[in-house]
């Protein structure tokens, strides 16, 4: 009986330990509130480390709360500010794939077009990331028809387009170096049939012209003749056709 104080204050000081812990512990989970706002902050003040590893836990412990597209956007803008383009990119797309719905969609089917412009190769290079460039900057286009941003994806898509036509040039270019007169007309072909509204269109007919009389297709040179006086609307080289087509 001696023995029984002894016990119950074993006993109820260890109960308390316990308790002290356990609310201890829960003090120190942070609420997603707290993860969200924290990785915030440490984004805008640049420590970009420690920011995405605050959108990490939201993406994997929280994937349903309501930071769920903010983490997947912000971990998408930590690639963009560190060069991460292809990163980017991907995190960009997962957002309007994962939250459609998300106030993020716009913002990030625009940069991630910007992305794939930014790895996009020049015109002697490979052209995959140029045609995804533009794929993305049509695809925004066509959900955000009358924003403010659609404007320079227009003219974005322009700029990447000459690219493409630019390389069928540069192709067809090589292939008059080594006379090999049909395959460079393969290539200007390419250019007046699939970018007519490019700046290659006009030198892309000229030359077309120029190389039928070459080959003695008479009746071709003046067809295209015709064709150039239809579509190149502000002509710089109006003389060079003029003075073929007197030659005729």
């Amino acid at each position: 009986m001696k023995r029984l104080p002894v016990i119950v204050f074993i006993t109820v000081s260890t109960i308390l330990l316990g308790s002290c812990s356990s609310s201890e512990s829960s003090s120190a989970k942070k609420s997603v509130d707290d993860i969200y706002t924290a990785g915030k902050a440490s984004f805008d003040n640049g420590n970009y480390l420690d920011a995405q590893a605050q959108f990490d836990v939201i993406k994997l412990q929280y994937p349903a709360s309501q930071y769920a597209d903010d983490a997947q956007y912000y971990t998408a803008e930590i690639n963009f500010e560190r060069g991460e383009f292809i990163m980017a990119a991907f995190n960009y797309n997962q957002v309007r794939r994962s939250y459609p719905s998300s106030e993020y969609v716009r913002e990030s089917m625009f940069k991630a077009a910007q992305c794939y412009e930014k790895i996009a190769l020049p015109a002697d290079r490979d052209q995959e990331n140029t045609r995804k460039a533009i794929q993305a900057y049509t695809d925004f286009q066509a959900l955000f028809v009358r924003d403010s941003l659609s404007l320079e994806a227009s003219k974005r898509i322009r700029e990447l387009r000459d690219r493409l036509a630019e390389r069928f040039w540069l192709i067809a270019d090589h292939y008059l170096l080594t006379l090999s007169r049909k395959a460079a007309m393969i290539q200007l072909d390419a250019i007046i049939d699939e970018y007519p509204d490019t700046k290659w269109l006009e030198p892309a007919l000229v030359k077309k012209i120029e190389l039928l009389v070459e080959l003695q297709r008479i009746d071709e040179a003046r067809t295209s003749i015709a064709t150039y006086r239809r579509l190149i609307k502000q002509p710089q080289q109006q003389s060079v056709v003029d003075a073929i087509e007197r030659g005729l």
